[in-house]
């Protein structure tokens, strides 16, 4: 496997993407800035280069995240997968469109469910994206996300019927991958 795709790397590209954007920051209020006679030159406000910017924040990319952050995040991101795109988007399984109920089974349906969560999260808030965020959410996020993953040749191509053990059904009817996957969680958790 090459350098750039270990997790290691990852987080080292986004240290340094953070870096970028720090400095980038910086220059666009610097330009931006009045300057004139009456104004003064200030740059004290703008986080030089270097120097970290404890308010910026980073997602909570699922596949970087240690327990017990994982487990919650993985937790809401169940509860999205089947409370709205199962239910309001897909459609009954098949050979070109196939999906496996016990999604969280397979690490890769996770990492390309999550991202696309997160951009959800994004594109749906008038306040961040305007009101032309769930058009590019469907285009740019959703419709690729969901060709990769429902391919014949992604993650789920050993889950259809007569090719594998799980019994697929129509995604309304889909058990809960949280259940299933996490019975022993739940039930220790429901324990007093």
């Amino acid at each position: 496997m090459a350098d750039s795709l270990l997790p290691g790397s990852l987080a080292e590209d986004v240290e340094d993407l953070k870096a970028q954007i720090r400095a980038l920051t910086a220059q666009v209020k610097s330009l931006t800035q009045p300057v004139g006679p009456d104004t003064e030159e200030t740059t004290s406000d703008a986080p030089a280069p270097d120097e970290p910017d404890d308010d910026w924040q980073f997602p909570p990319f699922i596949l970087l995240l240690d327990s017990p952050e994982h487990e919650g995040e993985l937790r809401a991101l169940v509860e999205w997968v089947e409370g709205v795109l199962v239910p309001g988007y897909l459609a009954e399984a098949s050979a070109d469109a196939r999906w496996c109920h016990r999604w969280t089974d397979h690490p890769v349906a996770i990492a390309r469910l999550h991202a696309l969560w997160l951009s959800w999260q994004e594109l749906t808030d008038p306040a961040t994206c305007g009101y032309t965020g769930p058009s590019v959410w469907h285009r740019d996020h959703y419709d690729p996300c969901m060709r990769e993953l429902r391919a014949s040749s992604g993650p789920f191509q050993g889950c259809t019927k007569g090719e594998h053990q799980i019994a697929h059904r129509m995604p309304s009817l889909v058990p809960s991958a949280w259940t299933l996957s996490y019975m022993g969680l739940g039930a220790a958790l429901s324990k007093p």
